[in-house]
């Protein structure tokens, strides 16, 4: 199995990322990688099923409803929705995955099911951390988690 970094480093190669978990609270994490993303030049694709727009943009109810390929799917939601989402991710041949986690682990998406299940089924998953540690430029608190995480050994394995 490739190491973090290589399946960081793959992740953030893909260029048609959706956003699972989005909100119409302005400072939740999905919304702030969402937009890090966007600023850096990706096509990111907004999934929430309780809105049909996001910033102004189509939002799209899962990632099954998302017209053409999505390349990699960003997870911010409840561990229990995070299972049904990689399943979806499976039928449509979505083959990379990062489950968010905050540093503080007061938030997570990760789910030891979703996790054995993207494995299973050949999904390079990211179970934790947040790509706004590693998308540059890398903001100086995000640099800080990702040393603070590394030091105490909780980035994701």
């Amino acid at each position: 199995m490739p190491d973090l970094k290589e399946r960081v480093e793959d992740f953030l190669a893909q260029e048609r990322i959706a956003v699972a978990g989005v909100s119409r609270h302005r400072q939740d994490a999905a919304n702030a990688i969402y937009r890090k993303l966007e600023s850096q030049g990706y096509q990111v694709i907004a999934v929430n099923p309780a809105m049909d727009s996001f910033e102004g943009k189509p939002c799209y109810p899962d990632v099954k409803s998302i017209p053409g390929k999505v390349d990699a799917v960003m997870i911010v939601t409840r561990p229990e929705v995070t299972e049904r989402i990689v399943e979806d991710c499976a039928e449509l041949g979505v083959s990379r995955i990062w489950m968010h986690q905050s540093m503080a682990m007061l938030g997570t998406s990760v789910s030891a099911d979703a996790v054995d299940f993207c494995r299973r089924n050949g999904i390079a998953v990211i179970a934790g951390a947040c790509p706004m540690m590693y998308c540059e430029p890398v903001d100086a608190g995000h640099k800080c988690m990702r040393w603070i995480l590394g030091v105490f050994g909780r980035l994701p394995e």
